[in-house]
C-alpha cells in the first residue's frame, strides 16, 4: 500500500510519516510539500533510520504522486496569526484546500483511493472534500474527533493510574468546541467507568475539561501537535490497510445516524479498506445526542458561511 502525505513536510505530516515507518505495514510512504527541500530532508531523514526499523520506499515529490496512492493523507493548513478570528482562518484555509484538492484531480486517483483529511477545521474540509473530489462519499474520511478520543483516553489513564490501553471512551460530533464525550459507553478494563474505584464526578469533569483544552495546552508549551497526531493518523492508515473494520470515531458524510444529515462529524464508524463500511447508531444519554446534534447544526452554520 502507498500512502502520500500533502503536507508531508510540516509537525503533523512528518510525525504522522514516522508513525507509518514505525509501524512498518505499508509498503510506500510519499512526503508532498509546498517546500520541496523540506520534504525531502523529512524522507531522508526516515530512510537514514530505516535499517532498524522496516523495509519500506520512503520518497518526496510533488502531488503527482497522489496519482497511483491507495491513501491520500492531508495535514497541510495555515495557523492562526494574531487578532485573526476563527471565521477569518477557517476562509483561508478553506482556499488552500481548494487548490489543494485541485492539484489532486489534475493529477486523478486510483477508484478505490482514500482521500484522509487531517487539515483544519477537519469536518468542514471534509464535507468539501466530498463534494469536489471523484470519489464516492464512503472513500473521504476525516480525523475527526480520533485525535481527541486517544487525549481522552490517555489523560483518563494519567488520573487514574492505569494502563491507558485498558481505557475505552471516545469522544464524537465536532472536532472543535461542540465535541461530546461518551461517558455512558466509557471503560476501564471492560469494567463500566462509574463502578471503577476512585472514580468521581468531579474527576469525569475535570478529565473531560483537560481534554477539551489539551490542544490548545500543547500549542501554548511546544507550537502544536505531533506525536499523538501522528499515531492517530496512522492507527487509520493501519486500519485501512489491513482491512481491520474497526470502529473509530472519524469525520465522515452523514446520513440520518442520530438524525443527522448532509455534514461531515464523528460518529462511530465501521473502516476499512474500502473506507467507510458503516456507521454505528449505538444507545447514547440523551444529553450526549442532543450534544452530537448540535455538533451537526454548528457545522451546518459554518459550512453555510464559508462553502
Amino acid at each position: 500500500m502507498k500512502v502520500s502525505i500533502i503536507g508531508g513536510g510540516g509537525l503533523v505530516g512528518s510525525c504522522a510519516g514516522f508513525a507509518l515507518q514505525a509501524g512498518g505495514i505499508v509498503r510506500e510512504i510519499a512526503l508532498i510539500d509546498v517546500n520541496p527541500d523540506v520534504a525531502e530532508g523529512q524522507a531522508l531523514d526516515l530512510l537514514h533510520g530505516s535499517s532498524l526499523l522496516s523495509d519500506q520506499v520512503i520518497v518526496s515529490g510533488g502531488t503527482e504522486q497522489v496519482k497511483d496512492s491507495d491513501v491520500i493523507v492531508i495535514t497541510a493548513g495555515l495557523r492562526r496569526k494574531p487578532d485573526e478570528s476563527r471565521l477569518d482562518l477557517i476562509n483561508r484555509n478553506v482556499e488552500l484546500f481548494k487548490k489543494i484538492l485541485v492539484d489532486i484531480k489534475s493529477h486523478g486517483t486510483k477508484k478505490d483511493a482514500i482521500c484522509f483529511v487531517v487539515s483544519n477545521p477537519v469536518d468542514v474540509l471534509t464535507y468539501l472534500a466530498v463534494k469536489e473530489l471523484d470519489l464516492p462519499c464512503s472513500q473521504v474520511i476525516g480525523l475527526g474527533t480520533a485525535l481527541d478520543t486517544t487525549r481522552f483516553c490517555g489523560i483518563l489513564a494519567n488520573r487514574l493510574n492505569v494502563p491507558p490501553t485498558q481505557v475505552s471512551a471516545m469522544m464524537l460530533g465536532e472536532h472543535g468546541d461542540s465535541m461530546v464525550a461518551v461517558w455512558s459507553a466509557a471503560q476501564i478494563a471492560g469494567l463500566p467507568i462509574d463502578k471503577y474505584p476512585g472514580v468521581t464526578p468531579t474527576l469525569l469533569a475535570e478529565v473531560e475539561s483537560k481534554t477539551r483544552g489539551s490542544g490548545a495546552e500543547v500549542i501554548k508549551k511546544k507550537g502544536g501537535a505531533g506525536f499523538a497526531v501522528g499515531v492517530a493518523i496512522a492507527d487509520i492508515v493501519h486500519s485501512i490497510a489491513l482491512d481491520q473494520r474497526r470502529v473509530l470515531p472519524v469525520s465522515s458524510l452523514q446520513n440520518g445516524a442520530y438524525g443527522i444529515s448532509d455534514v461531515c462529524l464523528s460518529v462511530p464508524t465501521v473502516i476499512g479498506r474500502a473506507g467507510v463500511l458503516s456507521q454505528v447508531e449505538v444507545e447514547l444519554w440523551p444529553k450526549e445526542i442532543r450534544g452530537i446534534q448540535n455538533s451537526g447544526k454548528v457545522l451546518r452554520e459554518t459550512i453555510d458561511k464559508v462553502l
